[in-house]
């Protein structure tokens, strides 16, 4: 190659060289094409076509430059619509849980009267009928949050027995009623997880063990195996056939179509995508008709095994404890006031807002704060709570309860010390929170 700084001598010698090399390229040439002419003639051919496709190959860039453009587009629009879609969940699942949730309250205070056997079967009916449309709206809202590419996680120490516990009050009724025994073996671990998700997954297993077991019972317990906690859920019920196994964890996939086992087939879709979002390894082990075995992986917390284990024996009464309850709408203000006076026996004290919390609490503190996150005007729960511990001068126990599933809200309550509670409120899950939080 010829370069500008060479001295004359070595361009002349460089030169020389490649005009030997291309005089031997030309004689070849004539001794394979024949003459110069036919030399030339293919020259100029090959010129024309690679002008021909040169053109062609300038065209299809243009056009996957076209295409490019159009799918950027697209994909913008789509990113656009998923953020609307979501942004529409987010905003629209305090107003569908909110009806659900004092329908639910009402229910369960209605339950507690007397009634006959005709109005019993009703309302049963009502609770299948309130459990199915709520388990379907916290699947859709849980899928759409996992779906989400901007999804923020609220990792945390989690102690299982508190989980464990609140699970038992949550599923006892519903094994009971189909004469199943259920079982949460006592544990000290503690482990990191989002504490929201870690819960609907195990939601999800539980229920799921028991939808399908028909007799027997369900367990379920951790253990620690090869650095991981293993939290597993153990059933005696049909089990899952080797050839159902690899399509379990899609969406509306459900091993029966029998009517009388209700689901929508979305319970372990979202605990394969929590568990992959979370980083929680997941296996399931089955035998049919012997019954099945679910563990998802969990990174423990140093000193886990210290943690103590606080008993249901140990829960105090709520029998005539004070609860402040801050809340803006007034179906759900009477469905509290219903729960705890007539089935926990507590002195109820109901708010609309922060103002009317603080003229209602007077000199004298409640025991318990009960306020909802999402208030009228701009108020939210949190500036209610922090006004009544401001004026109690001490902080007063205290439940958030939202039907927002943010993880800015769970860390919030985690740094204000109160408890978080999601819509709708189940009546044994208050009571078992309340006589934790008065202990």
């Amino acid at each position: 190659m010829l370069r500008d700084d060479d001295p004359p001598a070595r361009q002349v010698e460089k030169l020389i060289r490649i005009n030997a090399v291309l005089i031997d390229r030309i004689d070849r040439l004539e001794e394979t094409r024949g003459s110069a002419w036919s030399v030339f003639q293919g020259a100029v051919a090959l010129e024309q076509e690679v002008l021909a496709r040169t053109r062609d190959l300038e065209r299809a860039m243009a056009d996957l430059s076209q295409r490019n453009r159009e799918l950027a587009v697209a994909r913008a629009s789509a990113e656009e619509a998923n953020r609307s879609k979501t942004r529409f969940l987010r905003a629209a699942s305090h107003d569908l849980l909110q009806p659900l949730s004092a329908a639910r309250l009402f229910l369960s205070a209605l339950t507690d009267t007397a009634m006959d056997d005709h109005q019993t079967e009703l309302t049963d009916r009502l609770g299948s009928a309130f459990e199915s449309v709520e388990q379907l709206m916290h699947a859709v809202l849980d899928i759409s949050r996992l779906d989400s590419q901007r999804i923020e996680f609220n990792r945390q120490p989690v102690p299982l027995d508190d989980l464990f516990r609140r699970l038992a009050a949550e599923f006892a009724p519903v094994a009971q009623a189909k004469g199943l025994r259920l079982t949460f073996m006592p544990t000290g671990a503690v482990v990191d997880s989002d504490p929201i998700f870690l819960r609907r997954i195990a939601q999800n297993l539980v229920s799921n063990a028991i939808k399908y077991t028909q007799r027997g019972g369900v367990a379920v317990g951790a253990r620690p195996r090869a650095g991981m906690c293993w939290l597993s859920v153990y059933d005696t019920g049909i089990g899952i056939p080797a050839v159902d196994r690899n399509r379990i964890f899609d969406e509306f996939q459900r091993l029966t179509h029998d009517s009388a086992t209700p689901g929508m087939g979305l319970g372990l879709s979202i605990v394969r995508r929590a568990c992959a979002k979370l980083g929680h390894p997941i296996s399931m082990s089955s035998e049919a008709m012997r019954g099945t075995v679910f563990r998802v992986g969990l990174p423990p917390v140093g000193g886990a095994d210290a943690t103590a284990r606080l008993s249901d024996a140990a829960l105090p009464g709520l029998r005539g404890r004070v609860a402040l309850v801050v809340e803006n709408d007034p179906d759900m203000r009477r469905g509290y006031e219903m729960i705890l006076r007539d089935r926990l026996g507590m002195v109820p004290r109901l708010a609309g807002g922060t103002a009317e919390a603080l003229a209602t609490m007077g000199e004298e503190p409640p025991d318990v704060i009960l306020a909802d996150y999402h208030l009228e005007n701009g108020d939210t729960g949190f500036a209610a709570i922090e006004a009544l511990r401001a004026a109690a001068g001490r902080r007063v126990p205290a439940v958030m309860v939202t039907a927002h599933r943010d993880p800015s809200i769970s860390r919030s309550c985690a740094a204000m010390g109160m408890h978080l509670l999601e819509k709708p409120v189940r009546p044994p899950e208050l009571a078992e929170i309340l006589g934790r939080l008065l202990a």
